[in-house]
């Protein structure tokens, strides 16, 4: 099947039980920016990072059956040295060891990884909804 012609990624959507506490979270961690979101009925917040990637954050229905995510943040298994092989979203930062410092200083436990050609350098860790 060939690709959509002119198709590129509108926006990843996350739902929360706690939408407020995640859009916080992403917007200290990373610097989104709340922009006008439509009406839905639920709790809904759009949030943008420049140039162009959108995060939607949807409240959770509380009777839905689905896992929430692959891990919870407070579950004992959690640990960030996991996630390289699970879901997970991936930033670029400008600035490599004054983000992982950054996110340390706040707390948030960390997971470093070298690819192995050694030009790239990540970081693993969890958002407040795991």
């Amino acid at each position: 099947m060939a690709a959509a012609a002119g198709a590129s990624l509108n926006h990843v959507a996350r739902e929360s039980s706690d939408v407020n506490r995640l859009a916080i979270f992403y917007q200290d961690i990373f610097g989104f920016e709340r922009i006008e979101s439509p009406d839905f009925g639920l709790k809904v917040i759009w949030l943008t990072l420049s140039p162009s990637f959108s995060l939607h954050l949807i409240e959770r229905d509380p009777n839905t059956k689905l896992p929430e995510g692959p891990w919870s943040a407070t579950d004992a298994v959690a640990d960030p040295k996991n996630l390289f092989r699970g879901h997970h979203l991936c930033f670029s930062v400008s600035n490599f060891d004054s983000f992982v410092s950054a996110i340390k200083a706040k707390g948030i436990q960390t997971h470093e990884r070298t690819q192995p050609n050694g030009k790239i350098k990540q970081v693993f860790f969890f958002d407040p909804d795991g």
